[in-house]
């Protein structure tokens, strides 16, 4: 299947309810015990488990029609090769892309920005020029930029956050200037389950010639995501977060930007031709992807899109939400408790700290109630120091967890207090 292929622009169909139950029996890793207790899984912004379908699918590939892409003339290679260029027309399909060529497979979030911040740019970013940032990005959209800006003489601006966890959006249209060649932008907080208002910050940036870069790690597992609708110049997903396999995600690039881009790494497939005195390049997505690809990652992730689909992101989105009011308010009459981050319309993501106690403490009284939370900065040191804390612990909703396992999260925090004191 071609990458070139026309993506079709029909509507999504509408989502049928949430069926948690039915979804629940497609996870066998929900089976498990921890500690002699169910597991209850609330870390599913760090990964998400994987369904079996995702599972079966990668099996099949292995097991049925494995053989490297692109090249071969034998039936195995033909198949292993429509597969691979099938699963990257469903994410083009999935981010509502124009063409699939406009999708290059990268091992993650943290892969697609390195990519664009060496090749896009290192080419548009000089001495004095700037990047502009946000106070809540991760690591992986903050340490690319200044590795850019100290091989160009760059600087980094950030916009603040405020105390809801929300952006300072006067601050953003100030800090746009005559030198900010680029802005990136999570999507949606890792720590506050913020969700920005994409589609009004990149228009903002448009209007002064600015290209932006969404990190969607934390947006397309729960919400459906149009890049053409939100006009962003980029979009860099994780396939192990969207219930894929770890090691594969996704660039989004609009196609004029893509293919002005120089390939970043050299080797096989992104050649035309090599001799010793030059070598020339393929157009995008295949120029960004030297070597033999994650085959078998690509075919799962797009098994992962498509289970999702067949979900429905507006009920997963619905489901989280509820999740999350759920567990805010259980919470909320628990002393010591403070949750960081009240922006409206939060993502399923749940931070807090419990006074006098570290959150790696608190995660491993929950872990011993068989609760799975994360504990630490969540890559994210800057934010961490912007409300004055050394870590949190954070929950994380998926599209399986229960209404009851927000409540076991409430019953874990008061076995907190009576553990160290209240």
């Amino acid at each position: 299947m071609s990458p070139e292929r026309p993506i079709a622009t029909a509507p999504r169909p509408a989502a049928p309810p949430l069926d948690v139950g039915r979804i629940r029996a497609d996870f066998p890793i929900l089976e498990r015990r921890v500690h002699g207790k169910p597991l209850v899984y609330l870390d599913s912004a760090a990964s998400a488990q994987k369904p079996r379908p995702v599972l079966d699918a990668m099996d099949r590939a292995y097991e049925t029609s494995y053989a490297n892409v692109h090249r071969g003339v034998h039936r195995l290679a033909e198949e292993a090769t429509k597969a691979y260029e099938g699963a990257r027309l469903r994410v083009a399909r999935f981010l509502g892309a124009g063409d699939a060529s406009e999708i290059v497979f990268v091992r993650g979030t943290t892969e697609g920005i390195n990519l664009v911040a060496r090749t896009y740019g290192a080419r548009h970013l000089g001495p004095g020029d700037e990047v502009l940032l946000t106070g809540m990005e991760h690591h992986s959209n903050i340490v690319p930029w200044q590795f850019l800006c100290e091989r160009k003489g760059g600087h980094l601006r950030v916009v603040p956050v405020l105390d809801d966890g929300t952006l300072d959006l006067e601050a953003y249209e100030r800090l746009l200037g005559e030198r900010t060649r680029i802005v990136a932008v999570s999507h949606v907080s890792n720590v506050l389950g913020t969700v920005n208002p994409i589609r009004e910050i990149v228009a903002a940036a448009h209007r002064r010639g600015v290209p932006v870069l969404v990190d969607g790690a934390q947006a397309v597992p729960r919400m459906p995501v149009d890049v053409r609708a939100l006009d962003c110049d980029f979009y860099v997903f994780s396939g192990h977060k969207a219930y894929g396999p770890t090691g594969i995600g996704a660039l989004y690039g609009k196609a004029s930007l893509l293919g002005a881009m120089p390939p970043w790494q050299g080797g096989g497939e992104m050649i035309l031709s090599v001799t010793f005195e030059k070598s020339t390049f393929k157009p995008a997505p295949h120029r960004f992807e030297a070597g033999t690809p994650d085959i078998v990652g690509a075919i799962g992730l797009g098994a992962a899109l498509d289970y999702l689909e067949g979900i429905g992101l507006e009920a997963i989105d619905a489901h989280e939400r509820s999740l999350l009011a759920r567990a805010t308010e259980a919470i909320a009459s628990i002393p010591r408790v403070r949750v960081l981050g009240t922006a409206p319309g939060k993502a399923g993501v749940l931070s807090f700290v419990v006074e006098g106690v570290h959150a790696h403490d608190v995660g491993t009284v929950l872990d011993l109630q068989g609760i799975a939370v994360r504990a630490g900065h969540h890559c994210a040191q800057p934010l961490m120091d912007r409300f004055g804390v050394p870590a949190t612990a954070r929950a994380s909703f998926g599209l399986y967890n229960l209404p009851e396992e927000a409540d076991a999260l409430a019953e874990g925090l008061r076995k907190v207090i009576e553990v160290f004191g209240g």
